[in-house]
């Protein structure tokens, strides 16, 4: 299938086919030297002021041929632009430069086009954006798998040749069904602590009930360059460790505020979540603190032996955390006595995270528990319509048994005390303002008073309009009289005025 393209800045892109309808492309997770770019996040954001280096984290990258030379790429599903860093050979200079801001740090530097081979797929001409700006490690980038109307290499060159890399995949090689999966995991392999596998157009085995799952509605943002694969959670769908529902409401402009819409993040290390659900989790702990960690930020520290199960709900299916991941001890930070510090992975939503778009962003601490399904839709650009709308589905894969057993392993040796642990009253907890025009737009709350608003200026301006009628008749009737001009009549002899006498005040 050939595109026909009608701009002189475009590059015609094509494929090379070796009956690959589908493929598996094998991650490998690890933690980030302190040395590493803070890339994660979100496309599309601001980069956030100071210093946020997220030393220690964990992230899941993809070798791909770019070129002819094999780069790492950062797995990120909140962005939808190829980046790299260094020399990459064989490449077209476009006469274009972007700048790419994530949630943390960005990329910029000029749009070329090179060949990108990807476990089967050969993209002869993929465009992406050559960072240059010092901050990412040599060879290495990000690969943004989020949807391509969110894509600033395709709005700059205005032109699908500026397509992302799954697009021209799906476009492309017509008999690939347009959907990603993705897994995150963990194991006891010290050499491959956190194995994981992207599909394109298959679904892993032992997981293909996820395609019974519900479908869930990908929330369809007015501002297309917002767009990410996010969606609803259920009314009370977010579970604290005491297992009831965590009192949050959604700040979401227009939306239900009793669900909170949540964006699947893969370039988030730790989940990005409102105040009211971060304190639920972790606020009634004893011993638990929020303070502000060099290189991460605002987050609770907690006990690293207090077993903590918390729960989303999406579409009534239930997504229980591990409780390794609900703390987590993997950003290598230890205290003064050399010993781990177990940190909250549901993070209180950063300043330069925060969108009226959505209300959070789960990220590996969620992911890791379910497989994931994203379907394109059509948000496929250049599909011909006759596509279906784009959904998610999640399949858990975190079971509470399994996961306890896992703690008590891991965290405590193998002697399981968790049941020492009682969480403080719920009255600890901060109120929370529920005021349902909070989650309204000006436009949406003045809406009601409108009449009144349009009425009253009439009225200001009639009034106006008189006042200024009057003061004009006025000043005509009063003459304008030379100092030298004759008194009236009557005023030949002095007033009885009073000179000024000072009188006491008390």
């Amino acid at each position: 299938m050939k595109l026909s393209i009608a701009s002189s800045l475009l590059v015609s892109t094509a494929f090379l086919f070796e009956d690959v309808h589908a493929s598996v492309h094998h991650l490998r997770g690890i933690r980030q030297s302190s040395r590493s770019p803070p890339m994660t996040g979100i496309g599309r954001r601001v980069g956030m002021s100071g210093d946020l280096q997220n030393s220690g984290d964990v992230k899941y990258w993809t070798n791909v041929t770019m070129g002819g030379k094999s780069v790492a790429l950062l797995l990120d599903t909140g962005s939808s632009d190829l980046t790299v860093a260094g020399t990459i050979p064989n490449t077209k200079d476009l006469g274009k430069t972007a700048t790419l801001n994530y949630a943390i740090g960005s990329a910029k530097g000029p749009i070329q086009a090179v060949e990108v081979v990807y476990e089967g797929h050969t993209i002869t001409d993929q465009a992406f954006v050559l960072d240059t700006s010092g901050v990412q490690e040599d060879d290495h980038g990000i690969i943004g798998l989020g949807p391509s109307s969110s894509s600033i290499v395709h709005n700059k060159l205005n032109s699908q040749a500026g397509l992302p890399v799954l697009d021209n995949i799906f476009l492309h090689n017509t008999s690939t069904p347009n959907f990603i999966s993705i897994i995150l995991g963990r194991s006891d392999d010290p050499d491959d602590l956190y194995p994981g596998d992207l599909t394109v157009g298959e679904v892993l085995s032992p997981y293909e009930n996820i395609t019974s799952t519900p479908k869930l509605d990908v929330f369809d943002v007015k501002d297309s360059g917002g767009q990410h694969w996010q969606t609803l959670i259920d009314v009370n769908g977010v579970l604290g460790p005491d297992g009831l529902p965590v009192n949050a409401t959604s700040h979401v402009k227009g939306s239900d505020k009793r669900r909170l819409n949540a964006i699947f993040d893969t370039g988030f290390t730790l989940s990005q979540v409102p105040q009211p659900v971060a304190d639920a989790f972790y606020l009634r702990v004893p011993g638990a603190k929020l303070q502000n960690m060099t290189g991460i930020g605002l987050v609770y520290t907690v006990p690293c032996e207090a077993e903590l199960n918390v729960t989303f709900v999406f579409g009534n299916v239930s997504i229980n955390i591990h409780p390794l991941d609900t703390s987590t001890d993997d950003l290598g930070r230890r205290d003064s006595d050399g010993m781990p510090i177990c940190i909250g992975g549901f993070q209180p939503i950063q300043a330069s995270a925060v969108d009226d778009s959505y209300d959070m962003i789960l990220g590996m601490t969620f992911l890791r528990n379910v497989y994931l399904l994203i379907n394109f839709g059509d948000f496929v650009d250049g599909k011909d319509g006759k596509t279906n709308d784009p959904y998610i589905q999640l399949l858990p894969i975190t079971q509470p048994a399994d996961g306890h057993a896992d703690f008590v392993s891991n965290r405590l040796d193998g002697v399981d005390n968790t049941a020492n642990l009682h969480l403080l009253p719920a009255s600890v907890l901060p109120a929370i303002d529920e005021n349902p025009d909070d989650n309204k737009s000006l436009s949406e709350k003045i809406k009601p008073y409108l009449p009144y608003i349009i009425a009253g200026s009439v009225v200001l301006g009639l009034l106006l309009i008189l006042g200024v009628f009057f003061c004009i008749r006025s000043s005509r009737q009063k003459r304008y009289r030379r100092l030298h001009d004759p008194a009236p009549a009557g005023l030949h002899t002095q007033p009885p005025f009073t000179s000024y006498q000072p009188t006491s005040r008390y």
